[in-house]
């Protein structure tokens, strides 16, 4: 069943590389779709260099699907630290490359993807340069990606997130893919800085909304500081509807495994916090999906793809069972305590 199951997963960041790892395991059938919104770091320094696309979320996303030697994942992964290419990763620089020679930025990504054996496919959402541009519920504004989450003396919560310019054109395969998926993953990743942009682009939300798709919403397992602070998993549902549609995903998964007192010492220095799971108020919209998918990666908090992998495909066959009313229960342990329902 899982095999051939179409799926589509729209984010960005560390977040959706990471599940894309887990995801490669079921189905070779797989479309990521990455923002390009980013304009820090690497990739910032190359899109104002270069007037080029930020190569790094989509450089993760396909490392995360690349079917290759360890030793090209620890090239691509390679940073410089001395010299004028100090902050560059080599794989950033590659892509930066392969969109000197392509015609444009998704068919350099197409090209890196074959180099690297990749797994299904990797398209950015949009081949337009985009900046990101937030509302706070004050009215002031702040533009740029870099700038949202790291606001010099500026206060308040973010009310809505807009692209500049406005409803820039989807990458050729992006409606189509939405629209013949079988299973649709948002998140997780940033909030209004790596999902909901690509909600912004033009088509986006209608080919969801079209979409026979099984739809899931994977929430980040800690708040992000300006972004983020105090948000409940209803907060990010709501946030998303907000800039979408209500009712937009069948279900919800949270994490709802304990950090370690150590590590959340570390994160509130950073003031990040585990998000609250407000079960009623989340019900009240979808689906909600509990389960241990707490992995710590050298002092890192990371969802445990494997098992993340697993929920989403546990929730694709109990959609499909419930869709024929055959409501019969799995056998496994795990599989019992994974979901609860209205």
């Amino acid at each position: 069943m899982y095999k051939d199951a179409r799926v589509v997963a729209i984010g960005g960041g560390t977040g959706l590389s990471t599940m894309l790892r887990g995801l490669k395991t079921y189905t070779e059938n797989l479309t990521a779709i990455v923002t390009v919104a980013d304009d820090g770091g690497s990739s910032g320094m190359l899109r104002n260099d270069l007037g080029m696309l930020p190569p790094g979320d989509i450089r993760n996303c396909i490392l995360a699907l690349a079917d290759t030697e360890p030793i090209m994942k620890q090239l691509f992964t390679y940073r410089f630290t001395e010299g004028a290419l100090a902050g560059h990763s080599f794989g950033n620089l590659f892509l930066a490359a392969m969109n000197g020679i392509s015609n444009s930025f998704d068919e350099a990504v197409k090209k890196v993807s074959d180099v690297l054996a990749v797994v299904g496919r990797v398209l950015p959402v949009t081949n337009e340069s985009i900046r990101l541009r937030a509302v706070l519920d004050d009215g002031k504004i702040i533009e740029g990606e870099s700038h949202i989450g790291h606001r010099a003396n500026i206060i308040g919560n973010i009310d809505r997130v807009s692209l500049i310019p406005a409803n820039p054109k989807p990458v050729d395969g992006v409606l189509d893919a939405i629209e013949k998926a079988q299973i649709i993953v948002l998140g997780p990743g940033s909030l209004y800085t790596s999902i909901i942009p690509n909600l912004l682009v033009d088509g986006v939300v209608e080919a969801i909304k079209k979409s026979s798709a099984v739809k899931i919403y994977v929430c980040n397992l800690m708040t992000q500081m300006g972004e983020t602070d105090g948000y409940s998993v209803y907060d990010h549902v709501r946030a998303i509807e907000k800039h979408s549609y209500k009712g937009i995903f069948d279900f919800v998964i949270a994490n709802n495994e304990k950090i370690p007192p150590s590590l959340t010492e570390k994160y509130a220095a950073e003031n990040a916090y585990m998000i609250k799971i407000d079960s009623n108020q989340v019900h009240n919209k979808t689906r909600l999906v509990q389960g241990n998918l707490l992995l710590i990666e050298d002092e890192y908090i990371r969802h445990n793809f494997s098992r993340l992998a697993r929920a989403i495909m546990i929730l694709y066959r109990f959609s499909i069972n419930e869709r024929k009313q055959d409501k019969s229960k799995d056998d496994s342990e795990f599989e019992r305590h994974l979901y609860e329902t209205k």
